[in-house]
C-alpha cells in the first residue's frame, strides 16, 4: 500500500459539535493526503451540518434514535469506501497538518493494520485528567502483537476511535464494528490480534483531547465500559483480565499525586 495508490477517509461521528469543528477539520482538510471527510451528524439540529459543508466535508445525518457507537461508524466507514478510514470524535484536534501523514505512515507502509494518535489533555485540564492521559498516551510508541501479550497483557488491544486510523480491508476480514454500547474499537483491534494481525500506537501524532471528570459521567463511561466487556468477554478476557494494568494504574496514580 502506498502513498500515490491509497485513498484516506476521516469519518467524524458528532452531536452538538459546530463549535468544535474548526478545530478538527481545518488540519485534517490542509493534508497532502487529501482525505476525504464524512461528517456524521445524530440530527442534533445546532448548525454542526451546515458548518461541515462550509468547510468543505461530505455530511450524512441520521436519527438520532438509530446512533450505536459500533454499527454508526461500521455504515460511515463503508459509505467512505476508502482504502483506510480514520476514526475521529470532533472534540479532537490535530497539532499539525501532517498529522494524518503520521498516523496513517505505518499502515501506508505495510507494517501494521491499525494505529492510534496520542492524546494530550486540553488546555485547564485538572490533575486527573491529565493524569490519565500521560498514562494512557505516553511518549514512546510501538508496534504490537500477539506474541507482546506476556509484556501488555490486555493493553495489547488498547486504543481509541476518537483517533485511530484503519486499513478497510482488514476491517472487512474481522466482519468491521460491531454492535456495541462503547468500546467498538476495543473489540476490533482484538479481534484483529485474534487473526494475526499487528497495530502500532503513534505518539508522533498528536491530538488535544480530554474531558473533565465527574462522578455521574464517570460512572456512566465505567459502566457501559463493564457492560461492553461482558458482551465480549469470550473474546476480551479470553487471555486473562487486565489486573496488572489496573494495579499499574493506581500505582501510578498514587505517585502522581503525591508528588504533585
Amino acid at each position: 500500500m502506498s502513498v500515490q495508490s491509497s485513498s484516506v477517509g476521516v469519518c467524524i461521528v458528532t452531536y452538538r459539535a459546530r463549535d468544535l469543528l474548526d478545530g478538527c477539520i481545518r488540519p485534517l482538510a490542509r493534508s497532502p493526503l487529501a482525505p476525504r471527510i464524512l461528517v456524521v451528524n445524530s440530527s442534533s439540529n445546532d448548525g454542526t451540518v451546515e458548518r461541515a459543508l462550509e468547510l468543505g466535508a461530505d455530511t450524512w445525518v441520521i436519527p438520532r434514535s438509530s446512533f450505536n457507537h459500533g454499527t454508526t461508524r461500521e455504515a460511515a466507514r463503508r459509505r467512505l469506501g476508502t482504502d483506510i478510514v480514520v476514526m475521529m470524535t470532533p472534540d479532537a484536534r490535530p497539532l499539525s497538518c501532517d498529522f494524518l501523514e503520521r498516523l496513517t505512515r505505518p499502515i501506508l507502509d505495510g507494517l501494521v493494520d491499525m494505529t492510534y494518535a496520542r492524546q494530550l489533555a486540553r488546555p485547564g485540564a485538572d490533575l486527573i485528567e491529565r493524569f490519565i492521559r500521560t498514562f494512557n498516551y505516553p511518549t514512546d510508541g510501538g508496534i504490537r502483537s500477539l506474541d507482546d501479550w506476556d509484556r501488555y497483557g490486555n493493553y495489547s488491544h488498547f486504543c481509541s476511535n476518537s483517533c485511530a486510523a484503519w486499513r478497510q480491508d482488514a476491517l472487512d476480514a474481522i466482519g468491521g464494528f460491531r454492535h456495541t454500547l462503547v468500546s467498538e474499537e476495543t473489540v476490533a483491534a482484538r479481534q484483529l490480534l485474534e487473526a494475526g494481525r499487528r497495530i502500532a500506537y503513534v505518539p508522533e501524532a498528536l491530538v488535544v483531547h480530554s474531558h473533565p471528570g465527574g462522578l455521574l459521567r464517570d460512572f456512566r463511561r465505567q459502566f457501559d465500559i463493564g457492560y461492553s466487556r461482558a458482551q465480549f468477554r469470550d473474546l476480551l478476557l479470553s487471555r486473562g483480565g487486565d489486573e496488572e494494568r489496573g494495579v499499574a494504574f493506581l500505582a501510578a496514580l498514587i505517585r502522581h499525586l503525591w508528588n504533585e
